[in-house]
């Protein structure tokens, strides 16, 4: 597969709110490949096409136990709990911060075969996987950094 270059902050293709999938393709499942291929290359734990120039509602994340995720048109349709955790992003280097973010959610989106699917994640599954969907908004983790008071 291919490896593609993974847009920095800056570029105005990662403020851009990525366009709905009407149809799961071979097209979309070579770019789902890619896209896992490029986060493994640069060992990242998520990465949504707008990161790579391609502004559709396609997402990857793998926290590396096993469970690799694919998010087509996804959205976040329950959450539970807070907490807070630092982040960093593939497309900020060199950039952490802490951020707020749901400790468990459902999420509702497409798999591979273009199939509605819902599933469960909590802890830094659920924190990878709400970062990637806020990329398919335009919204990067360091608007959401909060200040903690010492």
């Amino acid at each position: 597969m291919a490896l593609l270059k993974v847009r920095e902050i800056g570029d105005p293709v990662l403020r851009s709110k990525a366009k709905e999938i009407d149809a799961v393709s071979k097209k979309t499942n070579d770019l789902i490949d890619n896209l896992f291929d490029t986060m493994y290359a640069e060992d990242g734990v998520g990465l949504a096409a707008p990161q790579v120039g391609i502004l559709k509602r396609i997402a990857v994340v793998d926290i590396r136990e096993e469970n690799k995720i694919v998010l087509i048109n996804p959205e976040i349709i329950e959450t539970e709990g807070k907490a807070i955790m630092e982040e960093g992003c593939l497309s900020i280097p060199g950039e952490t911060g802490d951020v707020i973010r749901a400790e468990k959610i459902k999420v509702k989106s497409l798999d591979r075969e273009g199939k509605e699917v819902e599933f469960e994640a909590e802890g830094f599954e659920a924190r990878a996987i709400q970062h990637e969907i806020d990329h398919l908004d335009g919204v990067l983790f360091v608007d959401k950094i909060v200040k903690i008071a010492e």
